[in-house]
């Protein structure tokens, strides 16, 4: 018997590994094609029967995406924007979620039940009344403007995130230090923050990808001087065709601080995903 179930077990880890290799393979291959198309030469970016594997390797298509259009001005203002977002969406949700998971007030629920309710709101359906409010409060074409639209999308996600590590740190380990001479502003900078440093991490990550990739408010909210990188993506189509080789290495030059940062941040990541798993 034990024999069987020791065979029932091996089959059964096969088949999930399977299942994990087929997962990988199917969300990898998209930057996988990226790549390959970054590096192979234009003709062969357009040929009707592509190779899987790379026919060559060449560093033309970097070069032709920085000369089509300015590149580091739209690379600086995402920066600016997403780093702005993330900024303050930490600082303002961080309070939010706190508040939420921490006291008890009138309309609790009513908070809680909005802010899912938000993040159900698909994201065209507000392009419109976004458009007409930045344009009578003087923000359309500007930076500002789309740094207070995107934290409209991202505040919801951050707080309901950060409640979930928040409660799952122990009230006892505040009351703890209160009790031992810590006023409630000190407990919480002391015992709970350094505790919650891998959930902000996490959460900092994904809000800032969110306001990094996002194309639709980018591309309707701002005029071309001011375009961010996803919508200098859209200067390889032209009425003349798509240059999908050099769109490309655009894009792979785009995804450089995404990865950069997720390697500056990984233990930090891992921490923070595996403390909020547990309950919330």
């Amino acid at each position: 018997m034990s024999t069987l179930a020791g065979a029932g077990r091996r089959k059964s880890r096969l088949g999930w590994n399977l299942l994990g290799l087929l997962v990988f393979v199917v969300a990898g291959f998209p930057l996988y094609w990226m790549l390959n198309t970054a590096f192979k030469p234009a003709k062969d970016a357009i040929d009707p029967d592509p190779s899987l594997l790379p026919t060559g390797l060449t560093f033309a298509n970097f070069g032709r995406a920085l000369d089509i259009a300015d590149f580091w001005g739209p690379v600086g203002r995402s920066l600016v924007v997403s780093l702005a977002v993330v900024v303050i969406g930490m600082a303002v949700g961080l309070l939010a979620a706190l508040a939420i998971s921490r006291f008890a007030f009138r309309g609790r629920k009513i908070v809680i039940v909005g802010i899912l309710a938000v993040q159900m709101v698909p994201l065209v359906a507000m392009i419109i009344p976004v458009f007409l409010l930045l344009n009578d409060l003087g923000q359309y074409d500007r930076l500002t403007g789309l740094i207070i639209t995107y934290l409209t999308f991202v505040l919801p996600f951050t707080v309901w995130t950060l409640r979930g590590f928040i409660v799952n740190i122990p009230k006892e380990l505040e009351e703890a230090a209160m009790v031992d001479g810590c006023s409630r502003t000190g407990a919480f900078l002391r015992v709970v923050f350094p505790l919650l440093a891998p959930g902000m991490v996490a959460t900092s990550v994904y809000g800032f990808i969110q306001a990094w990739n996002e194309y639709l408010y980018a591309l309707m909210l701002l005029s071309q001087k001011n375009q961010t990188a996803t919508v200098w993506l859209g200067n390889f189509t032209t009425k003349h065709g798509t240059e999908y080789a050099p769109m490309m290495a655009g894009a792979t030059m785009m995804a450089v601080p995404i990865v950069a940062l997720f390697l500056l941040v990984q233990r930090k990541m891992a921490a923070g995903l595996t403390a909020g798993a547990v309950k919330g």
